[in-house]
């Protein structure tokens, strides 16, 4: 087929997601034949470093050979086999795994195949849970009620319908509250634009405070609190050190499960193997995916502790069992994928190498600051979002109608980098696998759109 076919044929039929088709279609489309490391090649042999990690999937970069003889060698014994009552080696082997290596008392892995299954399969089990739990012996009356959940102003959770209750992105998903089941909400910290200007210390104090008041109130009817350690489709926005803790304490000192979302900031991508690290907090469920088969194929996991497991075992008679599942639960080929993901992070030394990595990419984004619409640089490891503002000094937003965001991360496609905005924070999540020389590259890409499409060079640069 021709290269003009393939595009012809992308406008008529492909329906892409989180893009608006009728700008698309006017566009000439990108499409990406190949990957080679930290690069993407598209139909015409144009190479473009993948500043995303493809929606940050990718760790030790596209088409690695390790990764690929694992998936030919899963491939020669079985493709898929079903989890519903049989098992196989791969999905064994991976759970074990996957509980030596995350925070805390996890000993339960329930696997799907993304983010947003993760985090209902998780929803779904705190809700169970309590019902399951709540006329067991020394259960009190207060708590049969406990059928709601709390989340976050600014979350995002996925894209099905139970994740979407616990989110706060009503960009993406305000058209669909009359499907949604009825959550609580906390102001998450926004340390830029934090409401209560006051001193970042006092301002901390008064966002633990409000959060305690607000867990406390809403206890006696919560199930869980649901949590990401950073906001990532929000911007990249970070809690103060110290508020995640808190959080972990009040929902212990309530008797409200923890839901900590690590589907994005997994496998490494703030500096630790899982961000729960950085202040030793400790779930009593957690989700992963993207990272967890090394970019390669669908994957996600659920896991839970002993506790919990517990109030589902049950007689047949008593209905007590977890009546969830998806056909490819638990894939031979993706978790035989994850276990050389895990094998390559230890054997390549992934996350020592990353310090260095991390302290170069912090000294090459500050290259950036000076520029008059770079309003805040957020970075937590390899997770990186550039906020661009109308005016620095009053945090003036741009109007939506410009565009700012896109118009940056498409001029980035000139210089042979692949970026995307979240609104008009620029989002950088390069694969771990990244040279500091391509981290810099990546930058000084950011500086160069910036001044391409809103002028002012910054004197340091």
């Amino acid at each position: 087929m021709t290269k003009k076919n393939l595009e012809r044929l992308d406008h008529k039929h492909l329906w892409h997601p989180f893009t608006q088709m009728e700008e698309y279609e006017k566009e000439k489309p990108l499409i990406i034949e190949k990957g080679d490391g930290c690069y993407l090649v598209d139909i015409y042999g144009k190479r473009y470093f993948d500043g995303i990690s493809s929606l940050w999937t990718i760790v030790h970069g596209h088409n690695q050979r390790n990764l690929n003889h694992a998936l030919i060698h899963q491939s020669q014994k079985i493709s898929h086999s079903t989890l519903l009552g049989l098992s196989h080696p791969s999905a064994i082997k991976l759970a074990e795994k996957l509980v030596q290596i995350t925070p805390g008392r996890l000993t339960k892995v329930f696997y799907s195949d993304n983010g947003s299954t993760a985090v209902e399969i998780a929803l779904k089990m705190a809700f169970q849970y309590w019902q399951q739990k709540r006329g067991s012996p020394g259960q009190t009356k207060r708590w049969r009620n406990k059928t709601k959940f709390i989340h976050f102003s600014g979350a995002y959770h996925g894209d099905t319908i139970g994740s979407v209750s616990v989110g706060g992105m009503d960009l993406f998903h305000k058209i669909y509250h009359p499907l949604l089941f009825r959550s609580k909400k906390i102001p998450y910290p926004h340390c830029y634009r934090c409401p209560y200007k006051k001193h970042p210390q006092t301002c901390h104090k008064e966002c633990v405070s409000d959060m305690k008041q607000k867990i406390r109130q809403y206890a006696n009817e919560t199930a869980a609190l649901i949590i990401e350690p950073l906001q990532g489709a929000s911007g990249m926005r970070k809690s103060p050190r110290g508020y995640f803790k808190e959080v972990e304490r009040a929902c212990q000192k309530h008797r409200v499960l923890l839901i900590v979302d690590e589907v994005a900031t997994g496998f490494g991508r703030t500096g630790k193997m899982f961000a729960c690290e950085h202040e030793r907090v400790q779930p009593d469920l957690l989700t992963l995916a993207k990272g967890l088969t090394g970019g390669y194929l669908p994957l996600a996991a659920t896991l839970t502790t002993q506790e919990i497991y517990q109030a589902f075992k049950a007689p047949y008679h008593l209905s007590k069992t977890f009546f969830h599942g998806h056909t490819y639960t638990g894939n031979p080929l993706a978790s035989g994928l994850a276990l050389e993901n895990i094998r390559l992070f230890q054997k390549n030394g992934v996350l020592k190498k990353l310090k260095e990595k991390i302290q170069h990419l912090r000294i090459s984004l500050s290259l950036l600051e000076s520029h008059p619409h770079v309003g805040d640089i957020r970075q937590c490891g390899f997770m990186v979002g550039i906020e661009l503002v109308e005016n620095k000094k009053t945090k003036k937003m741009f109007p939506l109608s410009q565009k700012v965001g896109a118009r940056v991360c498409r001029r980035a496609r000139y210089y042979g980098v692949i970026l995307r905005p979240l609104g008009d924070v620029i989002v950088l999540m390069p694969p771990l696998s990244a040279t500091k020389r391509q981290l810099t590259y990546l930058c000084r890409t950011v500086l160069k759109c910036l001044y391409d499409e809103l002028g002012a060079w910054p004197k340091n640069a």
